[in-house]
Protein backbone atom coordinates (compact mmCIF):
# COMPACT_ATOMS: atom_id res chain seq x y z
CA UNK A 1 0.00 0.00 0.00
CA UNK A 2 1.59 3.32 -1.04
CA UNK A 3 2.72 5.37 1.93
CA UNK A 4 2.65 2.43 4.39
CA UNK A 5 5.50 0.28 5.64
CA UNK A 6 8.63 0.86 3.56
CA UNK A 7 6.80 2.15 0.46
CA UNK A 8 7.38 5.78 -0.51
CA UNK A 9 4.62 8.30 0.29
CA UNK A 10 2.33 9.30 -2.55
CA UNK A 11 0.29 12.49 -2.86
CA UNK A 12 -2.28 10.55 -4.89
CA UNK A 13 -3.42 8.45 -1.93
CA UNK A 14 -4.05 11.29 0.55
CA UNK A 15 -7.80 11.42 -0.24
CA UNK A 16 -10.44 8.70 -0.59
CA UNK A 17 -10.94 9.78 -4.22
CA UNK A 18 -7.20 9.47 -4.86
CA UNK A 19 -7.07 6.01 -3.28
CA UNK A 20 -10.07 4.90 -5.35
CA UNK A 21 -8.38 6.20 -8.51
CA UNK A 22 -5.14 4.43 -7.57
CA UNK A 23 -6.95 1.10 -7.11
CA UNK A 24 -8.81 1.65 -10.38
CA UNK A 25 -5.45 2.16 -12.17
CA UNK A 26 -4.04 -1.02 -10.60
CA UNK A 27 -7.04 -3.07 -11.77
CA UNK A 28 -6.82 -1.55 -15.27
CA UNK A 29 -3.08 -2.18 -15.54
CA UNK A 30 -3.62 -5.80 -14.53
CA UNK A 31 -6.44 -6.08 -17.08
CA UNK A 32 -8.82 -7.41 -14.45
CA UNK A 33 -12.48 -7.81 -15.37
CA UNK A 34 -14.85 -8.17 -12.39
CA UNK A 35 -12.26 -9.35 -9.85
CA UNK A 36 -12.95 -10.37 -6.28
CA UNK A 37 -11.34 -7.74 -4.06
CA UNK A 38 -9.83 -9.06 -0.82
CA UNK A 39 -9.23 -6.28 1.66
CA UNK A 40 -7.37 -6.91 4.93
CA UNK A 41 -6.79 -4.19 7.50
CA UNK A 42 -5.15 -1.01 6.12
CA UNK A 43 -6.23 -1.77 2.55
CA UNK A 44 -9.76 -0.82 3.63
CA UNK A 45 -8.81 2.79 2.97
CA UNK A 46 -8.51 1.84 -0.72
CA UNK A 47 -11.12 -0.89 -1.04
CA UNK A 48 -14.07 0.75 0.74
CA UNK A 49 -14.25 3.93 -1.37
CA UNK A 50 -13.91 1.76 -4.49
CA UNK A 51 -16.64 -0.63 -3.30
CA UNK A 52 -19.07 2.17 -2.47
CA UNK A 53 -18.65 3.95 -5.82
CA UNK A 54 -17.70 1.18 -8.24
CA UNK A 55 -18.80 -2.00 -6.48
CA UNK A 56 -20.66 -3.13 -9.60
CA UNK A 57 -17.24 -3.67 -11.23
CA UNK A 58 -16.42 -6.34 -8.65
CA UNK A 59 -17.59 -9.96 -8.73
CA UNK A 60 -17.17 -10.07 -4.96
CA UNK A 61 -15.68 -8.36 -1.94
CA UNK A 62 -13.91 -9.99 1.03
CA UNK A 63 -13.18 -7.51 3.84
CA UNK A 64 -10.95 -8.88 6.63
CA UNK A 65 -11.32 -6.43 9.54
CA UNK A 66 -10.55 -3.44 7.29
CA UNK A 67 -9.91 0.04 8.65
CA UNK A 68 -12.19 2.92 7.76
CA UNK A 69 -15.59 1.24 7.95
CA UNK A 70 -16.94 3.91 10.31
CA UNK A 71 -16.28 6.60 7.70
CA UNK A 72 -19.41 5.67 5.74
CA UNK A 73 -23.13 5.72 6.45
CA UNK A 74 -25.63 2.88 6.73
CA UNK A 75 -27.31 4.26 3.58
CA UNK A 76 -24.04 4.12 1.62
CA UNK A 77 -23.51 0.49 2.60
CA UNK A 78 -27.12 -0.44 1.79
CA UNK A 79 -26.74 0.74 -1.82
CA UNK A 80 -23.93 -1.76 -2.53
CA UNK A 81 -25.08 -4.94 -4.31
CA UNK A 82 -21.66 -6.66 -4.44
CA UNK A 83 -21.64 -10.16 -2.92
CA UNK A 84 -19.54 -9.88 0.24
CA UNK A 85 -17.88 -12.30 2.64
CA UNK A 86 -17.09 -10.54 5.93
CA UNK A 87 -14.22 -12.59 7.32
CA UNK A 88 -12.38 -12.21 10.62
CA UNK A 89 -10.73 -14.02 13.52
CA UNK A 90 -12.62 -14.30 16.78
CA UNK A 91 -9.55 -13.12 18.71
CA UNK A 92 -9.49 -9.80 16.81
CA UNK A 93 -11.27 -7.76 19.45
CA UNK A 94 -10.11 -4.41 18.04
CA UNK A 95 -11.03 -3.87 14.41
CA UNK A 96 -13.22 -6.90 13.71
CA UNK A 97 -16.26 -5.98 15.86
CA UNK A 98 -16.29 -2.40 14.54
CA UNK A 99 -15.91 -3.57 10.93
CA UNK A 100 -18.70 -6.13 11.36
CA UNK A 101 -21.00 -3.55 12.93
CA UNK A 102 -20.63 -1.33 9.85
CA UNK A 103 -20.25 -3.90 7.06
CA UNK A 104 -23.30 -5.91 8.10
CA UNK A 105 -25.38 -3.20 6.39
CA UNK A 106 -24.17 -4.49 3.01
CA UNK A 107 -27.29 -6.28 1.68
CA UNK A 108 -25.46 -9.16 -0.05
CA UNK A 109 -23.18 -10.19 2.83
CA UNK A 110 -22.43 -13.30 4.77
CA UNK A 111 -20.05 -13.72 7.69
CA UNK A 112 -17.27 -16.24 8.39
CA UNK A 113 -15.51 -16.24 11.76
CA UNK A 114 -12.24 -18.13 12.20
CA UNK A 115 -11.99 -19.54 15.75
CA UNK A 116 -8.65 -19.01 17.45
CA UNK A 117 -7.47 -16.46 14.87
CA UNK A 118 -6.43 -12.87 15.51
CA UNK A 119 -6.38 -9.79 13.29
CA UNK A 120 -4.25 -11.48 10.59
CA UNK A 121 -6.62 -14.47 10.54
CA UNK A 122 -5.28 -15.63 7.14
CA UNK A 123 -1.86 -16.13 8.79
CA UNK A 124 -3.16 -17.58 12.05
CA UNK A 125 -5.58 -20.09 10.48
CA UNK A 126 -4.69 -20.37 6.77
CA UNK A 127 -6.62 -23.59 6.21
CA UNK A 128 -9.86 -22.20 7.66
CA UNK A 129 -9.31 -18.94 5.80
CA UNK A 130 -8.87 -20.68 2.45
CA UNK A 131 -11.84 -22.95 3.10
CA UNK A 132 -14.12 -19.95 3.77
CA UNK A 133 -12.73 -18.00 0.80
CA UNK A 134 -13.04 -20.91 -1.67
CA UNK A 135 -16.59 -21.61 -0.48
CA UNK A 136 -17.50 -17.98 -1.16
CA UNK A 137 -15.79 -17.94 -4.57
CA UNK A 138 -17.60 -21.12 -5.67
CA UNK A 139 -21.00 -19.56 -5.11
CA UNK A 140 -20.28 -16.41 -7.16
CA UNK A 141 -21.73 -16.13 -10.65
Amino acid sequence: IPGYGDSPPSEMVVTAQGRMTFLDHVLQELGMQRPVLISPSMSGRFALPFLLVQGDRLAGFVPIAPVGTKDYTVEQYRRVQTPTLILYGDRDTGLAPQALQNLQHLPEHRVAVLPGAGHACYLDKPEGFHQALLGFLRQLK
